[in-house]
């Protein structure tokens, strides 16, 4: 696979893109341009992987659209080293920004062959300091908790419990919470022991969180 100066250039103008919609920090911004999109896509998709677009994954999921993905990122605030845990790891892409961003990565996807394949890239792009796992999103990862972000890309129709008990104090979970017609995204911050701030931004549509574990066949 090749990342070419015309890749680079598409590159640029995503990121002019989603700058124009609203996405201010600079970190996400570099990271959305320094990262080949199109490594995580079907060959037949290279030419539009930097259209602002979400586009069709195996397993009937998607690799979310720049700005979304972008806009999630923001949310978060990664600081260099925030502990961070992924639900719905997927094509790996929203994995890479997280990476490139400085924090430590635990990724967590339930269907086996996304989770084999986003491997694969992670070790393609010398990721190496992100912890996949083929486990089920909605138990999270309690053995590596606590976590100072966490960050769902499917959407819930309510959040989960074990998530938000894996948490710090201080710590953030982004989430799109409603149901197939589009859903709200939810900044949640623990802020004491059991106690929890909600803040509710913008409509989206995400592919359905699912529990338990899809296995190759």
């Amino acid at each position: 696979m090749q990342d070419s100066f015309r890749h680079k250039g598409m590159r640029k103008r995503l990121v002019e893109t989603i700058s124009q919609k609203g996405i201010t920090d600079k970190a996400v911004l570099g990271a959305i341009n320094s990262i080949p999109r199109h490594f995580f896509l079907e060959k037949a998709f290279e030419e539009q992987a930097y259209e602002d677009k979400a586009f069709p994954i195996d397993e009937l999921q998607t690799i979310s659209q720049p700005y979304t993905v972008a806009y999630q990122t923001q949310l978060l605030g990664i600081q260099k080293r925030n502990k961070v845990l992924e639900i719905g790891t997927g094509s790996g892409y929203q994995s890479a920004v997280l990476a490139l961003l400085g924090a430590r990565v635990y990724t967590v996807e339930r269907h086996e062959l996304l989770h084999q394949k986003a491997q694969h890239m992670f070790e393609l792009l010398g990721l190496l300091g992100i912890r996949a796992y083929h486990a089920d999103g909605y138990k999270g990862l309690g053995e590596f908790a606590p976590f100072d972000k966490i960050l769902v890309t499917a959407a819930a129709p309510e959040v989960p419990k074990a998530l938000l008990q894996q948490l710090k104090i201080g710590g953030i979970l982004v989430i799109p919470v409603g149901g197939r017609k589009g859903q709200q995204m939810l900044r949640i911050t623990c802020v004491g022991e059991n106690d929890f701030k909600q803040e509710v931004f913008d409509q989206f549509r995400f592919v359905p969180m699912l529990p338990g574990k899809n296995y190759r066949p």
